[in-house]
């Protein structure tokens, strides 16, 4: 008898802690549902994620359920130090920093496109630079080494066989702000400058720039990715969250298309909550034209700037098999 009821005791307790195991594990599971870290650039080339966050897209689709925290980042390679240490799971920035860093940990993919275009390349009046092959011996501003607008110029170089020093060639890459280049414009410190909308607009109309190369002319032209939707592993594995965010994503596009100006002034309200500064509306209008935001993704291109990004020596192989996984995006059009 008390053989029995010792036995009847043992398998309580192991059933209570059963249970106890579980709901800890389901409260884990929940707190981590319930919470998503969004990324992205005070930039007009960020629009989609801007406009999704502004019109309550996001709030719409994720439910009122999960929490949405947002971290705006300056650049690229701030953008990937992020995701890494999971401050965030996903948003908006430029290829060439993201597959820089999964070609060194293959945990980071491209689910979506965002922004194609949206870069131009604006020389300075004085440096006399009138075509690309000018900038032979010539110093051209980046936003930072690795960027995007980086990988481009390489590209744009390429094609009149000029390099940068940093490769063996005669064209200087300095890295600064975007922000920043109006006053390298002005200093006579740079002879050009690589970047992405709205200041290369800026450089022409307040820095006496002058348009080398337009969105459509500037690397690979129209097919140019500019901004991508980045996301984690570990954020993939929730399907019904990325589902969520690709729909309120593409809300946010066919916003765009249909309500230019709208979204325009949205942009100029939106980045001076964030930054105390005012974009010129008419420069934001001109900036705007230079870009097509999109949910496609031209796999050739960003190939080519992995092989681009390899030859610069960023990385040591240019093999991205498993870094663009656009199924989600396909399931969710379908």
């Amino acid at each position: 008898m008390k053989t029995k009821r010792m036995m009847i005791i043992f398998i309580s307790i192991f059933f209570i802690g059963m249970l106890a195991a579980c709901n800890q594990k389901g409260e884990k599971t929940g707190s981590t549902n319930k919470e998503v870290n969004i990324g992205y650039f005070p930039n007009l080339t960020h629009i989609t994620t801007i406009v999704a966050l502004e019109n309550n897209y996001f709030n719409e689709e994720f439910g009122e359920d999960v929490k949405i925290n947002t971290k705006t980042v300056s650049n690229g390679g701030l953008f990937m130090e992020a995701m890494a240490t999971k401050s965030i799971d996903v948003g908006t920035v430029g290829p060439g920093p993201l597959l820089n860093f999964y070609l060194k940990d293959p945990k980071y993919h491209i689910i979506s496109g965002a922004v194609n275009g949206g870069a131009v390349l604006v020389s300075t009046k004085e440096s006399d630079v009138k075509q690309l092959s000018d900038l032979d011996g010539k110093r051209v501003a980046i936003p930072v080494i690795g960027s995007t607008q980086d990988i481009m110029l390489r590209k744009a170089l390429q094609d009149v066989k000029l390099k940068p020093t940093t490769s063996g060639g005669t064209v200087e890459l300095y890295a600064a702000a975007p922000a920043d280049t109006v006053t390298l414009f002005i200093q006579k410190s740079v002879n050009a400058a690589a970047t992405q909308e709205p200041w290369g607009y800026v450089l022409e109309t307040e820095a006496n720039g002058k348009l080398l190369l337009d969105w459509d002319e500037f690397a690979w032209g129209k097919e140019s990715t500019n901004t991508v939707v980045a996301a984690t592993d570990e954020f993939l594995q929730n399907k019904d969250l990325v589902k969520a965010y690709l729909k309120a994503h593409e809300r946010a596009i066919t916003f765009i298309e249909e309500n230019p100006e709208k979204s325009q002034d949205i942009v100029i309200k939106h980045i001076k909550g964030l930054t105390g500064k005012e974009l010129n509306k008419a420069e934001l209008k001109a900036a705007f034209t230079r870009l097509q935001v999109t949910t496609s993704v031209n796999e050739q291109v960003i190939q080519e700037m992995a092989d681009i990004s390899e030859e610069a020596g960023y990385v040591s192989s240019n093999n991205i098999d498993g870094l663009i996984n656009l199924s989600f995006l396909e399931k969710k059009t379908k």
